[in-house]
């Protein structure tokens, strides 16, 4: 045989037969030691205790097996938030950041919603949460504002059933002096009242919209605030002007449609005018829909950054832009629980008025039975209806569109750093807090309490001058930032 150890021969040695030798390196790898107080093992076995050796190439038992690949060693827990050996995360949770084994802290969370990009879920578990540990600012505003309209819409409501209990009451065949008489008085009342009640229902909810958006935007940070300061930084003549300028836009999309159809109809080409308000109606709707989300987080921007009517709009194209289909689903999946909610409060009472009687504005014109006199009861009981409803669903509403004006911040220019160290500051005043929101202002500046900006300092799991895009700890697989938008235009 070679003198010379191969790749993969084994070595010589003596052979196992001569006194005094033992048996080869390649039979058993471990050391033989004699037992205390007794004899050595006899020629050829191993020592006791130790069993048979191993196959060739494995440990020796007894050495401890190395945990399995995102175990932690024995006799540590696993890290927070990681699941243990065997388990798999729960049901619709993401699967921890960073590579298995090593776990990353969890998303700081001071108002109960996860500072990071959000999951659908998180977005409608965060508008209930908000609520939840605010309610006088949330669910008391709403109920203070909603009676308040809702006392002003019952008595406007009540003299709208009037004029049209004027309207109908007239004989089966009534002179052309009673006719007029009654279109008269019907114009005069009736058109009037309706354009106020318009008026008051566009103005309370611009202040509820307001005061609302500024308490959840405080709530996300952890702190409650009282409606007095709702009220302070609600910004309602902006909300107001926001409002305004959305309107304008839909009714320039529809306002083609209906004078071509109108010209046409007067013309007495009845067919284009059917087809071109039928297929005119359907662009016109897509439209509103597509230019409606696409604007849908102007309220926020106003309220939260400071910024004017016509600065939020940009301001929420830009936002949207690219995330038009998420921004869209998860709004109208909003509207659908609120419809809900509204529905299974409102029906009750519903019930009882048409019991008791009385209507709608709009119901007495098209309904036989408006020579009726309307009930002040019914409109009661369905005044405490819609307060009821609409105390209920109005902060569920905002709290998703300011979750998605967040969520959108977060993604696009790392919102949540600056977010979670604001909230470790206390006291923040006004300007503070809607300094700490404008864009581009994240990281600079110091507020009281502490709070350096979010250039300031870096997370756990997150090293220094690492940028927004990538993965928050704790957050989804996948659910990644976009890199940030450049400073914006002076």
């Amino acid at each position: 045989m070679s003198d010379n150890t191969g790749w993969g021969g084994q070595p010589d040695g003596p052979p196992p037969d001569q006194p005094g030798t033992g048996p080869s390196a390649y039979e058993s790898p471990l050391p033989r030691y004699p037992p205390q107080g007794g004899q050595p093992p006899t020629h050829g076995q191993p020592p006791p205790g130790y069993g048979q050796p191993p196959p060739y190439g494995q440990p020796p038992p007894g050495y401890g097996q190395p945990p399995p690949y995102g175990q932690p060693p024995y006799g540590q827990q696993p890290p927070y938030g990681q699941p243990g050996y065997g388990q798999q995360a729960p049901y619709g949770q993401p699967p921890p950041y960073g590579p298995p084994g090593y776990g990353q802290p969890a998303a700081p969370a001071p108002g109960g919603v996860p500072l990071r990009p959000l999951t659908v879920g998180d977005i409608l578990n965060g508008a209930f949460t908000l609520i939840r540990r605010n309610p006088v600012a949330t669910l008391g505003l709403a109920a203070i504002i909603q009676t308040i309209y809702g006392i002003a819409s019952a008595f406007i409501t009540w003299r709208e059933l009037n004029a049209a209990h004027t309207l109908t009451s007239l004989p089966p065949q009534p002179t052309p002096a009673q006719l007029a008489h009654a279109a008269g008085q019907f114009f005069s009342t009736f058109i009037p009242f309706t354009l106020l009640q318009f008026a008051l229902l566009f103005v309370f909810q611009a202040i509820l919209t307001g005061m609302l958006t500024g308490a959840l935007g405080r709530g996300l940070l952890g702190n409650k605030i009282t409606i007095g300061e709702a009220w302070q930084i609600a910004r309602v003549p902006a909300v107001i002007g926001v409002s305004l300028l959305v309107l304008l836009i839909v009714l320039a999309v529809w306002t083609p449609v209906a004078v071509i159809t109108i010209v046409l109809a007067a013309a007495k080409i009845t067919a284009a005018a059917v087809l071109v308000g039928a297929l005119g109606s359907i662009a016109a709707l897509i439209l509103t829909i597509w230019i409606w989300t696409r604007l849908t987080l102007a309220g926020p921007a106003v309220v939260l950054e400071g910024a004017g009517p016509v600065a939020a709009l940009r301001r929420s194209w830009q936002l949207v832009q690219g995330s038009w289909w998420r921004v869209f689903g998860i709004s109208l999946l909003a509207l659908l629980v609120v419809i809900l909610i509204a529905l299974v409060l409102q029906v009750p009472f519903l019930i009882v008025r048409s019991l008791v009687g009385g209507g709608s504005g709009f119901t007495p014109v098209f309904s036989p039975a408006a020579a009726a006199a309307p009930s002040m009861l019914g409109l009661a009981i369905g005044a405490i209806g819609s307060i009821v409803a609409a105390t209920c669903t109005r902060p569920i509403s905002a709290g998703v569109t300011v979750l998605l004006y967040t969520d959108m911040r977060m993604r696009k220019e790392g919102l949540d750093l600056a977010l979670h160290q604001a909230s470790q500051a206390h006291g923040l005043t006004g300007d503070e807090f809607m300094r700490l929101w404008r864009p581009g202002m994240q990281g600079a500046g110091q507020f009281a309490g502490g709070y350096q900006g979010a250039a300031a300092s870096t997370w756990p799991g997150r090293s220094a001058g690492q940028g927004v895009q990538g993965q928050w700890p704790g957050g989804a697989a996948g659910v990644g930032r976009e890199p940030p938008p450049g400073p914006p235009a002076v």
